[in-house]
């Protein structure tokens, strides 16, 4: 694939040894194995990008296209980002809580946040000369994908594990692209597509072969969060952890904004994550003390974290312990009350992940983790309907009566009653 940087980007460079690549469709680094990442000019961004600028731009992550590494005059685009951040004042009253607000992407084009991070990977997969998109997915990254090639003209073969969501599996077909279904879980999945990469050089696989793009897309929750805040940090944001990436990038977007002058001064964001017990690798090494991921084998309702082995877990680790955070799990029980609590509270129906991010968020605030005096924001990142399946054993109508006032009255004296 030919080269082809966006305006601002230095070049790729190995988290762990900092040796230095060119940006091209690279995401390991030779010497180290380690992963890439994308480098900036932060002195020529900071020379170019103004709050003025950002709020003359589009209501989508493209205001921010200074900070992504990908060319914006013609972006694959559905309108991803810029999804409202919600006042939970009485989500916050019921936890205790103070400040609380809910970042609510349930609300992006395909119904999660993988929106934002495909946008960034298809325009880059583009540029690069890319002509099939691709991906190992959970569901809401399928979505994205297969949306997002649709848009575009790009031909998409979108792979998961079998035993998914139905409600997932429909909302990626309808898009007419290639669903290969895999008998195994995400992490059979993903290591049939690394293997797959190498053997269709043609193809972009967003979550390998250009990861290292499509993670920055990331960054726009935090940069949207500062934006939506009146240019200011919050004190705490709690973030549920599939692969790890998208805490570590939230982490990084706050940073940058100190970098290039948005910000007044070093953001000190405590990061606190959110994983199901029955996927919680990270979260166990956080409360074992120790530096290193071990796997786990899946088993959850929240199938969208059910990452076992994930890419970026060392690295989340390493950013919730400097931060001064916390890494809660909940059980599936816990996480159908999360979903519901949500919705009662601030009528926001949040699938199984969101679930698993206000059960935390309630756990970390019950063990006074997330303190009354700081201004919190929860991250919901995907929509409920589509994980009904979670919720459906539990809600349902109150009352079935027949079609007269009657049997209404009847229905509504009791339950003036019971109360």
């Amino acid at each position: 694939m030919s080269r082809v940087e966006g305006p601002f980007v230095e070049g790729l460079r190995c988290r762990e040894c900092a040796r230095t690549y060119p940006a091209e469709a690279l995401h390991v680094c030779d010497f180290c194995f380690g992963p890439l990442e994308v480098s900036y000019d932060y002195e020529a961004i900071a020379s170019s990008i103004s709050r003025e600028k950002i709020a003359a731009g589009p209501l989508t992550i493209w205001r921010y296209a200074d900070l992504l590494p990908a060319q914006p005059t013609a972006p694959v685009d559905l309108g991803a980002g810029f999804t409202p951040l919600v006042r939970a004042e009485r989500l916050a009253a019921e936890l205790g809580l103070g400040e609380l607000w809910i970042k609510n992407d349930t609300l992006n084009p395909t119904g999660s946040f993988k929106d934002r991070v495909v946008s960034v990977a298809l325009t880059k997969a583009r540029e690069l000369g890319f002509k099939v998109a691709a991906c190992a997915s959970t569901g809401n990254l399928a979505n994205s994908v297969a949306a997002h090639a649709a848009h575009s003209g790009m031909e998409s073969y979108v792979f998961i594990p079998h035993d998914l969501e139905a409600g997932k599996v429909v909302t990626t077909a309808v898009y007419g692209g290639h669903l290969i279904a895999v008998d195994g879980n995400y992490d059979d999945v993903n290591r049939l597509c690394a293997e797959l990469a190498s053997e269709q050089p043609t193809w972009a696989f967003v979550n390998v072969n250009v990861r290292t793009y499509y993670a920055e897309g990331s960054k726009t929750l935090a940069f949207e969060v500062a934006e939506q805040l009146g240019w200011q940090a919050p004190d705490h944001v709690v973030v549920p952890i599939a692969s790890g990436s998208q805490l570590t990038k939230i982490h990084k977007g706050f940073s940058e904004l100190a970098k290039v002058g948005l910000l007044d001064e070093e953001p000190s964001v405590r990061i606190s994550g959110a994983q199901a017990q029955g996927c919680s690798p990270v979260a166990t090494a956080f409360h074992d003390g120790v530096d290193f991921i071990k796997p786990q084998r899946p088993s959850t309702i929240a199938k969208s974290l059910a990452i076992g082995n994930p890419a970026d877990g060392y690295y989340a680790l390493d950013v919730v312990r400097s931060t001064g955070g916390s890494i809660g799990s909940v059980t599936d029980d816990e996480i159908v009350d999360g979903i519901r609590l949500l919705a009662r509270t601030e009528g926001i129906f949040a699938e199984t992940a969101g679930g698993v991010t206000i059960a935390t968020l309630a756990k970390l605030a019950a063990e006074g983790v997330v303190r009354p005096d700081e201004r919190v924001v929860a991250y919901v990142t995907g929509l409920g309907l589509k994980t009904i399946e979670a919720v459906s054993p539990f809600v349902g109508p109150t009352a079935t009566i027949a079609p007269t006032l009657d049997a209404f009255n009847e229905v509504l004296e009791a339950e003036e009653n019971a109360n």
